[in-house]
This record gives C-alpha cells, structure tokens and sequence, in this order.
C-alpha cells in the first residue's frame, strides 16, 4: 500500500512495535504516537488514512481521542480502529458509540489487523 499512511497509537513500546511491524511488512507507511495530545498532533501534521487507537492512554484515553477526531471536520473521515486490551461487551459497544469504525481486542491476529486496515483504507 505505497503512499497508506496509518497512525498507531499505544503508550507500550511493545505494543506499538507488535502492531507497527506487520503493518509496515505489510506496505503501510507507519506513523507512531504514545499518548493522545502526540496522536492529535500527528492526525492533524501527517494526515494518515487510518488510525490503530488504543484505548488506555495518558492524557486522553482512546475513547475521547476518537470522539474528538469524529467530530472534527478535518478527521472525520478517518477511519479508527480500537485495538484495546478493554473486552467487554459494554467496551465495544461505547467505543462504537464514541465513533471508532471497528473494534478489536488484544491479544489480536497480526493477519486480521492487516487485513482490517486493507479493508478500512
């Protein structure tokens, strides 16, 4: 996917490096934040074509980022992906709510993730 840009957002630099990986192999051009004021930074500086959003964050959890970016016109077109260790039926459905396109939990299927980011952009 030259040219696919996807913003990924976890405070886990493990995380980050087991989501980034496959997505890169994959041909996506991977743009990294830790924390949500870095990833409004990056939506609004790198305009990528989807965001893999964690939802335990520092600053604003993933939940209010992704509200935030929905109701932005400037990013509301992005799709978001919530890939969140948060698994209850009650967390799908508000992350739903907040906006988020899909909703995935960890541990996640490197070859799903790929395959929904493909599907989204």
């Amino acid at each position: 996917m030259p040219g696919q840009k996807v913003l990924v957002v976890d405070d886990s630099i493990t995380e980050l490096a087991m989501i980034a990986t496959p997505l890169r192999n994959s041909g996506f051009e991977v743009v990294t934040a830790v924390d949500g004021d870095e990833a409004v930074e990056k939506v609004f500086r790198e305009r990528p074509q989807c965001i893999v959003l964690d939802v335990v964050l520092p600053k604003q959890n993933g939940f209010q980022l992704c509200r935030k970016l929905k109701n932005s016109e400037l990013s509301r077109h992005i799709p978001i992906i919530l890939l969140t260790s948060k698994s209850t039926p009650l967390d799908r459905s508000w992350g739903l709510r907040q906006g988020a396109d899909m909703y995935m939990t960890k541990p996640f299927n490197v070859d799903e993730l790929v395959a929904s980011v493909r599907r989204l952009v």
